[in-house]
């Protein structure tokens, strides 16, 4: 009966965790997109200068997705893109992790957290808002670096997100979703995510064993911030292969 209970309950924080961070992705977007649109409305550059300004000589992105959250590992146009050196893995990878736009995405989440009493070894207060606050801050930056920086240059693997840009709806978005699972190697081949899948699992394995309370230092832990994450960065690729065609959509009703 007892470890009937602890697996429902290591269920139910499971559930709650990665509904807690789809929800406030999903929210968060929606807001956004409509804070988007009247910025472009007001003042949009003409298409052709967002075309040429919004990515580097490399191909990457440099811009932000519904004009807040960091896009600096997205390729539109991937043709024969070069390849990243693993210090521009690094470099591209701290930027958007220290991006100002994370800070306040871990602090939203920290709140929802503090709200529904999730992480009860946490406490509440200021305190477990604050220890909230640096638990989801240190999840996201260490995965960030080991499925973005650590393993591709290690694995010879490339972390940014190639737009296929064409086709339907549901095929684009499950070709988004499979990018979990897939990724294109530096030598231009497409490969397993190893990155991506292992590079999770290990920093969900160091924010369990570390950093969090000692009751929460379990496998069921490991495989809820796991899931989140690698959920969290679906959703992720979904609104980076998507973005591109909003934009220009708002440009368009714009200029008409």
């Amino acid at each position: 009966m007892e470890t009937c209970c602890v697996e429902n309950m290591n269920c139910s924080l499971s559930n709650a965790l990665i509904g807690r961070r789809v929800r406030l992705a999903v929210t968060f977007i929606t807001v956004c997109s409509w804070d988007a649109a009247a910025q472009q409305t007001a003042s949009a550059p003409a298409p052709e200068t967002v075309s040429q300004t919004s990515a580097t000589a490399g191909g990457t992105a440099n811009n932000r997705l519904f004009g807040v959250l960091p896009n600096f590992l997205t390729v539109e146009n991937a043709g024969s893109v070069p390849p990243l050196t693993a210090a521009q893995k690094f470099e591209l990878t701290a930027r958007g992790s220290f991006d100002w736009a994370e800070f306040v995405w871990y602090g939203a989440l920290a709140g929802i957290g503090q709200l529904e009493h999730s992480d009860a070894g946490q406490g509440q207060g200021g305190a477990g808002y604050g220890r909230r606050y640096a638990v989801d801050l240190a999840d996201g930056t260490i995965e960030n670096f080991t499925t973005k920086a650590i393993l591709p240059s290690l694995l010879h693997q490339d972390p940014r997100y190639f737009r296929l840009g064409q086709g339907g709806i549901g095929h684009r978005t499950w070709y988004a979703i499979s990018r979990i699972f897939v990724t294109r190697g530096d030598s231009g081949h497409s490969q397993f995510n190893y990155s991506e899948v292992l590079g999770g699992g290990s920093a969900a394995a160091i924010s369990a064993y570390s950093y969090h309370p000692g009751d929460d230092r379990s496998l069921a832990t490991v495989g809820s911030v796991w899931g989140e994450q690698m959920g969290y960065d679906a959703l992720s690729f979904v609104a980076k292969e998507f973005w591109p065609d909003i934009s220009r959509k708002f440009h368009k009703s714009k200029s008409e």
